[in-house]
C-alpha cells in the first residue's frame, strides 16, 4: 500500500523512515539496520512492533553479524503514534491492520517472509532480500550509493 507524498525529509533534515512489524524481533529489526549501515547517517531510521516480542530472534542476531552489524544490544520497541507521525516514510511487513494510518504519511508495505521459527539458511535468504529492499529505497530517498564500506 503506497499513499501520501512523504518524500525525502522536512527541509534540512534527513529522511525518517519508520520500519513495522509485529514483533519487531526480526524483519524490522533487520530493515532498519540494513537502512542504519547503508545510509551512514543520511537518513534517520527506527523500527517497531505493533505487539513487540521479548528479544530479537537469535537467527536475526547471528545473521546480521556476519554482516557486521551487532544486533545484541538492540530489543524489540512498541508502535507508538509519536513514531509514525514522526516518520516520512513506514515501511510495514506484516503487521496488518495493527499498523496505524495517518494522512499524509507515506506507507510501502513490503511483504517478506517472517525469520520466527526459520533456519539460518533462511533467515540468511529474508536479510538478503531486505537488504535489496533498502538499497532501492535508499536510492529513491536521494540517499545515493550505500556509504563506502558499506556494501
Amino acid at each position: 500500500m503506497k499513499t501520501g507524498s512523504g518524500g525525502p525529509g522536512r527541509a534540512g533534515t534527513a529522511p525518517e523512515v519508520l520500519f513495522v512489524c509485529v514483533h519487531n524481533a526480526g524483519r524490522s529489526q533487520m530493515a532498519a539496520a540494513l537502512l542504519d549501515m547503508h545510509a551512514a547517517g543520511r537518513v534517520s531510521v527506527r523500527s517497531a512492533g505493533s505487539a513487540p516480542a521479548s528479544e530479537i530472534n537469535p537467527a536475526v542476531v547471528e545473521v546480521m553479524e556476519e554482516l557486521g552489524i551487532d544486533l545484541s544490544k538492540e530489543f524489540p520497541k512498541p508502535l507508538t503514534d509519536d513514531a509514525v507521525m514522526a516518520a516520512d516514510v513506514v515501511i510495514t511487513m506484516g503487521c496488518g491492520d495493527a499498523c496505524p494510518f495517518y494522512p499524509g504519511k507515506r506507507y510501502l508495505d513490503w511483504v517478506v517472509d517472517d525469520p520466527a521459527g526459520q533456519d539460518v539458511d533462511t533467515v540468511r535468504q529474508i536479510r538478503d532480500e531486505i537488504e535489496g529492499r533498502v538499497l532501492g529505497l535508499l536510492a529513491e530517498l536521494g540517499g545515493g550509493e550505500p556509504a563506502p564500506g558499506a556494501a
